[in-house]
């Protein structure tokens, strides 16, 4: 035992008394570590300040919301066609691959470097910490970068079944180097005008995004948006082959419902890190409280969703159709919409709010999946309703149901409150649902001014979707040496389509190989040589 132990287990016994039971000495040494490991804690932002034990805690979070990256994988090789199940599974690896280094040379830098908590300046951007130079807590680097990976790959599943290679990884670095650095920097670093843990936050308040609502699933999802309306429907989906619009849209059901099952389980066993990780990152004495808060307030708000979400689809099926099913993709997106939504609120919302956020979020789902469809958006994981239109909702609830006793424990002021609260006291205070929506605003136009150009600018070059009869064939056969393995038997395969792009790629190889021997002066053609390539 050390000396500071003994000291402890002195000052315990002194104040329990000789009787005192040993579960009350170990309750009196708890309380009083506990305590002094709040006191060392540093403000959301404060990379030098956080304690080895929340380091510790705080890499563990990390690795639990990376571990999600499987849980997309999953749900979007679940949901796509066969014949694209490489392709899908090899561009969310890219993105969390891309995600590292981007996030690496100058996300981590522009998101929170040079981060000053004492000062009330505020900054576009963060000035230092390239490449990771002069910053000891690497913590808070691995958790930060798991977040930027989880905006990245929400696009992945959009973009199934049409999208380049090339693009992919381009768009992919491109939002996690310098599109969502910007907004968490906005948000999340002290030196933010939005944040709500800066000196001087806006209109008193700040924006309350507590993990991520805005952030993170916002950003991922309007850039869904510009990506699919830029790329087009994948081919069939509401269009024949002539060009003329289908009166029903063609439905592209997954290969695996038991995938994205898999991946709906992972993504929830996930975002327990995601969401109860970042009450580590708060100055406050009760992180024990809000760390437990936020896991029953996700708990709550998925599983009131996806219930939502399945019985109101099982009621509106009933009426408009008068048969009516229990449909699985409803009850895994309306809980992933729940997941979503409670993400913004999950630390300063109290029990019953996250279960009306969820049930909000399962009608959103609902209305919003149905919607696309009837603007002729292709979203083949239905990504924009869970993310971008569950985000939306998620920080608007925080305006209306934020409450004091909790803002109060995260952020140390509880002025300006939820509006549904100021009505119990007979105000009428909106200071904190107009910071929600100025963030917002902030968020999507932030990412259309710079996305919708990038992918307009990719179209353009023609680097952004796939050639026809790749798109035809498949991708798994077109991009990733698939294409002499495959058999004209699989019925997940158009043949005519197959042969066709062997003949096209054995010209193309044929030129390749004879402009190169042409090249090479020693060289002399062979007549037999192009009856050995075909043979």
């Amino acid at each position: 035992m050390t000396s500071s132990s003994q000291d402890l287990f002195q000052v315990c016994t002194a104040q329990e008394g000789d009787e005192a039971s040993a579960l009350e000495l170990l309750q009196c040494v708890t309380q009083h570590l506990a305590t002094a490991d709040a006191n060392q804690a540093g403000d959301y932002g404060t990379k030098s300040n956080i304690p080895s034990q929340r380091s510790l805690f705080l890499v563990l979070s990390a690795a639990l919301a990376f571990f999600m990256q499987a849980g997309f994988a999953m749900i979007c090789a679940g949901a796509v066609r066969k014949k694209n199940v490489r392709n899908t599974m090899m561009k969310n690896l890219l993105d969390a691959c891309g995600a590292a280094i981007a996030f690496f040379v100058v996300g981590y830098a522009f998101a929170f470097g040079g981060s000053d908590p004492e000062s009330g300046n505020k900054t576009f951007i963060g000035n230092a910490n390239f490449f990771l130079m002069d910053e000891d807590d690497y913590a808070f680097f691995i958790f930060q970068y798991a977040f930027s990976a989880a905006s990245a790959t929400i696009v992945a599943g959009t973009l199934a079944e049409r999208c380049q290679m090339a693009a992919y990884l381009c768009y992919s670095v491109m939002l996690t180097g310098w599109v969502y650095p910007v907004v968490a920097h906005s948000v999340w670093s002290a030196n933010g005008f939005l944040s709500a843990a800066s000196v001087d936050p806006l209109w008193g308040v700040g924006m309350v995004d507590f993990a991520g609502s805005g952030v993170v699933h916002v950003t991922g999802g309007v850039t869904a948006l510009f990506a699919t309306a830029i790329l087009g429907p994948r081919r069939g989906r509401f269009h024949d082959d002539a060009g003329s619009l289908l009166k029903t849209p063609t439905e592209f059901p997954g290969h695996s419902q038991a995938l994205q099952m898999l991946g709906t389980f992972i993504l929830w066993f996930g975002w327990y890190g995601f969401n109860c990780g970042t009450a580590l990152l708060y100055n406050q004495d009760d992180v024990d409280s809000i760390f437990s808060l936020a896991a029953v307030n996700t708990t709550l708000g998925a599983g009131m969703a996806g219930i939502t979400a399945l019985i109101a689809n099982l009621f509106l099926l009933e009426r408009t159709t008068g048969e009516a099913f229990f449909d699985l993709k409803y009850l895994m997106n309306g809980t992933l919409c729940g997941l979503v939504a409670i993400t913004a609120g999950c630390g300063v919302l109290e029990p019953w709010a996250a279960v009306l956020t969820g049930f909000m979020a399962g009608f959103v789902y609902m209305f919003g999946s149905r919607g696309l469809v009837k603007m002729r958006l292709d979203d083949a994981v239905d990504a924009i309703p869970v993310h971008m239109m569950s985000g939306i909702l998620g920080v608007l609830s925080v305006g209306f149901f934020a409450s004091p006793r909790q803002l109060e424990k995260v952020y140390g002021h509880a002025d300006h409150p939820g509006l549904i609260y100021t009505w119990r006291d007979g105000d009428s205070d909106a200071t904190l649902l107009g910071v929600q929506c100025i963030g917002l605003l902030f968020i999507i136009g932030w990412v259309m001014v710079l996305m919708l150009p990038f992918f307009v600018w990719l179209d353009w070059r023609g680097w952004l979707r796939s050639d026809p009869l790749e798109e035809i064939v498949g991708l798994d056969t077109s991009y990733h040496g698939g294409l002499f393995l495959t058999t004209n038997d699989d019925e997940s395969i158009n043949t005519d389509a197959l042969e066709e792009l062997r003949r096209r790629r054995s010209d193309h190889a044929r030129n390749r190989i004879g402009n190169n021997q042409s090249e090479v002066p020693t060289t002399t053609d062979s007549p037999e040589s192009d009856d050995e390539y075909e043979t």
